[in-house]
């Protein structure tokens, strides 16, 4: 079953290093660039109150990743110091297709988001080749090597989606990594990929033969 929600041809794009959007989670986002602000203050006023997230590329602004993941704002708060705390609920991905530097002091991008319908879909994404005990005792391995915690129990009782794309958005990972992560087209895919990119972190690797 999917949302119901009109997606538009074009998105504001917020193109900030290190934070991906997986299918089905949500990103919560601290917002004080003057250009940002003004960005979470025009979506507010539309319809379907969408930002597009987005990794920066080489290349200088203009230079993006070619996917990114749409999420729409469903909460916000305003602190005394003008900065705002919202949080994004991922929507879909999409497909970059140009971006058009206009009025605004941010970036707007046409998108394509065929290819992702199954993002739109409220249940969770199944994994059939999942194995639970040997995944968390990889990552468990790969949290103690860096000296990282977390909560055991919350991570046991969630299923392997929201497991899966948690970790793929808030372990500390390469930028490079978390978008291959991002575009891995099904969950079986970045599970495996993840998988990988922790026994590749366990032997000391760069993981750069992970993403070729």
């Amino acid at each position: 079953m999917a949302r119901g929600i009109d997606l538009p041809e074009t998105v504001p794009l917020f193109p900030l290093p290190g934070a991906v959007l997986m299918p089905r989670t949500r990103l919560p986002l601290q917002i004080f660039e003057p250009r940002y602000l003004q960005m979470i203050e025009d979506v507010l006023k539309t319809p379907s109150r969408l930002v597009g997230m987005i990794q920066p590329a080489e290349g200088g602004l203009e230079a993006l990743a070619l996917v990114g993941c749409a999420g729409r704002i469903v909460a916000f708060s305003e602190l005394d110091d003008g900065r705002l705390m919202i949080s994004l609920k991922a929507q879909s991905r999409f497909r970059l297709g140009e971006v058009r530097p206009g009025f605004t002091p941010y970036l707007r991008g046409q998108v394509d988001w065929r290819g992702y319908e199954d993002d739109l879909a409220v249940e969770a994404e199944e994994d059939p080749g999942f194995e639970r005990q040997p995944f968390m005792a990889r990552l468990g391995r790969y949290m103690e090597q860096r000296d990282l915690s977390t909560d055991w129990e919350a991570a046991e009782a969630s299923d392997p989606e929201t497991l899966v794309n948690s970790l793929s958005m808030l372990l500390p990972l390469a930028p490079e990594e978390k978008q291959a992560l991002l575009e891995a087209p099904t969950l079986a895919e970045r599970r495996a990929l993840l998988e990988g990119l922790l026994e590749y972190a366990l032997h000391g690797g760069d993981n750069e033969e992970m993403l070729q």
